[in-house]
Order: structure tokens, then sequence, then C-alpha cells
């Protein structure tokens, strides 16, 4: 699951730079950004209810 988010993370951040650089796909690169954001959110949630369910040792 985690080596999904990594590539998807990755994705994200080259559609945001092709966006970037090419004038006139200036979309492209907050569609990118927006994406980045929820994947890491989503990442960051995954990762965080894990934790509990196993709880300390």
């Amino acid at each position: 699951m985690v080596k999904i988010i990594l590539w998807l993370l990755a994705i994200w951040v080259a559609l945001s730079l092709v966006g970037a650089v090419v004038e006139g796909l200036f979309w492209l690169a907050v569609i990118g950004g927006v994406l980045f954001l929820g994947t890491a959110a989503y990442g960051a949630i995954k990762s965080s209810g894990r934790k509990g369910i196993n709880g300390p040792r």
C-alpha cells in the first residue's frame, strides 16, 4: 500500500512540474497539487489508523 501511495505522489509531482513549466497548462499544476495533497492526507490517515489497531506493546 505504501508503494502505491509513493508512486501516486511521484506522479502528481511530475504532473505539477509539467503544468508549471509549460505555459497554458497551469490547470495541470493545480490538479497535480490538489491530488498530491489528497494522496498525502490519505496516506497519513491510513498509516495513523494502522498504529491504533495494534496498540502499544
